[in-house]
């Protein structure tokens, strides 16, 4: 695996250095750029590639909460503050750590490692979820593993993703943008008939007017889709047998 491409921001100069020093000397980290702001940043993280962000929270003009909702899907963040009262707020920008100042190498290496474990995790899912049989979403407070065969279809509502399942009739709700959750799936067995849902086909058993309908779910078929899932279902139809 590559090195993970990181930005540093704080308002601090002190905090900032002593961030950047950790990030330089550490193997599997790359140092790209460090900013005394989150709007300085913006640009650098949009066109750069940045791959993770260890990013203060209170800051002027744009604090490091409000700049977590705004980064791109692929970019994680790890706070680094002196305060503890934010830590539910990290958690629903779905940040992947959260640091108190002052902070040792020790705690840096900590997280550092769990940002690890988490792009590697994401890269072998890209590479090869055609064969995985489960997936493991953050769920509130907990971790849930989720077998493939259980999900009907995904709906996506701005920062989280509702994964309906056939065995409870219910739903998952997770933190995370629709793109990022399809990513992890594999590619064979589902597939996007509008910019809100993702469908298991061969859990689809009736379809109505270019509507897929689950139970009392009708989900569109929407015009951007239409063809890639009217050529699906053009494959898979049998078609009359015609007697002599």
């Amino acid at each position: 695996m590559r090195k993970i491409r990181c930005c540093v921001i704080d308002d601090e100069p002190l905090a900032l250095d002593l961030i950047k020093g950790y990030v330089e000397k550490t193997p599997f980290l790359e140092f790209v750029n460090a900013f005394p702001s989150a709007s300085s940043a913006i640009k650098t993280i949009i066109e750069e590639d940045i791959d993770l962000v260890f990013l203060d929270i209170q800051m002027s003009e744009l604090n490091g909460t409000e700049f977590a909702r705004v980064v791109p899907p692929h970019c994680r963040v790890v706070f680094v503050t002196a305060f503890d009262r934010y830590a539910i707020e990290a958690f629903r920008v779905n940040a992947l750590d959260y640091l108190l100042k002052p902070v040792s190498y020790t705690e840096f290496m900590e997280a550092a490692n769990r940002a690890l474990r988490w792009f590697v995790l994401e890269e072998r899912a890209r590479s090869g979820n055609e064969g995985i049989d489960s997936i493991l979403v953050k769920s509130e407070y907990k971790l849930v593993q989720i077998p493939i065969d259980d999900i009907l279809y995904i709906e996506g509502l701005k920062d989280y993703v509702k994964i309906y399942l056939e065995s409870t009739g219910g739903c998952v709700m997770s933190l995370m943008s629709l793109k990022t959750f399809e990513a992890g799936l594999p590619s064979s067995r589902f597939m996007r008939v509008h910019r809100s849902f993702i469908v298991q086909m061969s859990k689809v058993r009736l379809i109505e007017r270019n509507r897929i309908v689950f139970g009392k779910q009708y989900i569109p078929i929407s015009d951007s889709y239409k063809n890639v899932f009217n050529e699906y279902v053009n494959k898979h139809i049998l078609s009359p047998i015609k007697e002599d």
